[in-house]
């Protein structure tokens, strides 16, 4: 098709406002799918790819992670998983490939079929785009088995903890602190690890703790109150007696100085484990504490989305949340909606309408 079928919003360079212009049109690799994007979302990472153009490795960049629309061609490779027409959310790819077509923000991209997964035709597309990057990210953070390395000496947690399943679970054995639980990898990170069985101890604002809850939370704790630090430690060690279980450790999905601290802390009082951080992680931590930056592992996720998100969200077991907050319907519109982000949001995700 015509290159000029396609328009991205591309940024020229660090610093610089995003300018929607002309973009060539995707085509399919072997594994691949090219979609018609309906929807595309915000993350804070893709605020830091504009200001510092973190992780971009090709001038002009096309970036964005979150994609929801209609797939337009399919890879060679692909068999019959997906077909032209069907309603899709994924993973877009451009953070680890740097090619422009692999990033969200156009109304084409190309993502791995391994990345994508049918959208339930009860769900909107920009309800459903805010599925994917969180979905990923937490994916990373909770069942990578082998501690690697993310950036140069920033380790990478390894929790190890199981993919989810479709299936009921009723007896916990693991329990999990999630930091930052209304967040929308928190919120993800919760649903999953409620799903593979884990008893989530979930830390948010008190005016955030239904949504907690509605992502499978078995408690939920202010990080206002003063002793919330050992209302926690005391949860968890009732939560592991009870269980006769373990304490895996912590996911800190704010990772800022003071949680940093607030989750040494706890990890100091529960004996140690693992803290796995969406940034690099202090550099001193106490004994028994291994703590790791959460980073794209290649193919980790694939079976969550090959096997559990069509399925999940259908059945309502994985709900799309938080809730998409939709800035506008246009490309000129994700930079309004990243000027927002940085601005700040508690409990939604920010959306474009295409």
């Amino acid at each position: 098709m015509a290159s000029n079928l396609n328009r991205a919003a591309w940024l020229h360079k660090a610093g610089t406002p995003l300018e929607v212009g002309e973009a060539p049109m995707p085509t399919a690799g072997p594994n691949e799918l090219v979609i018609r994007n309906a929807a595309v979302a915000i993350n804070p990472l893709d605020c830091h790819m504009q200001s510092a153009s973190v992780f971009v490795q090709q001038w002009p960049s096309i970036f964005g992670c979150d994609v929801a629309g209609v797939v337009h061609e399919v890879g060679s490779d692909v068999h019959e998983r997906f077909k032209v027409g069907d309603r899709v959310i994924g993973h877009a790819i451009n953070l680890t490939s740097g090619r422009p077509q692999d990033g969200a923000f156009a109304l084409y991209t190309t993502i791995p079929a391994s990345k994508a997964a049918i959208l339930p035709s009860s769900i909107p597309f920009t309800t459903g785009v805010v599925v994917p990057f969180a979905l990923e990210a937490a994916v990373c953070a909770l069942s990578v088995k082998q501690p690697g390395t993310a950036l140069p000496n920033v380790p990478t947690p390894a929790l190890g903890l199981p993919y989810p399943s479709l299936t009921t679970t009723t007896t916990p054995k693991k329990t999990l602190i999630i930091y930052g639980g209304s967040s929308s990898v928190g919120s993800m990170a919760t649903q999953l690890a409620t799903a593979a069985g884990i008893h989530v101890l979930a830390i948010a604002s008190a005016r955030n703790f239904d949504l907690c809850r509605a992502c499978g939370a078995a408690a939920v704790f202010d990080y206002h109150d003063a002793s919330f630090v050992d209302d926690v430690v005391q949860a968890a060690t009732t939560a592991v007696e009870v269980e006769g279980g373990e304490f895996v450790g912590i996911f800190d999905a704010v990772s800022t100085p003071e949680t940093y601290a607030n989750g040494l802390a706890m990890l100091e009082r529960l004996g140690g484990s693992h803290l796995a951080c969406v940034h690099p992680p202090p550099e001193e931590v106490p004994e028994g504490v291994k703590a790791g930056m959460i980073f794209a592992v290649d193919e980790v996720a694939t079976p969550v989305w090959r096997d559990y998100v069509t399925d999940a969200l259908a059945a309502g077991r994985l709900k799309c949340l938080p809730s998409p907050l939709v800035v506008g319907k246009g490309l000129e519109f994700v930079q309004v909606a990243l000027e927002k982000c940085v601005e700040g949001v508690s409990a939604a995700k920010l959306v474009v309408e295409l």
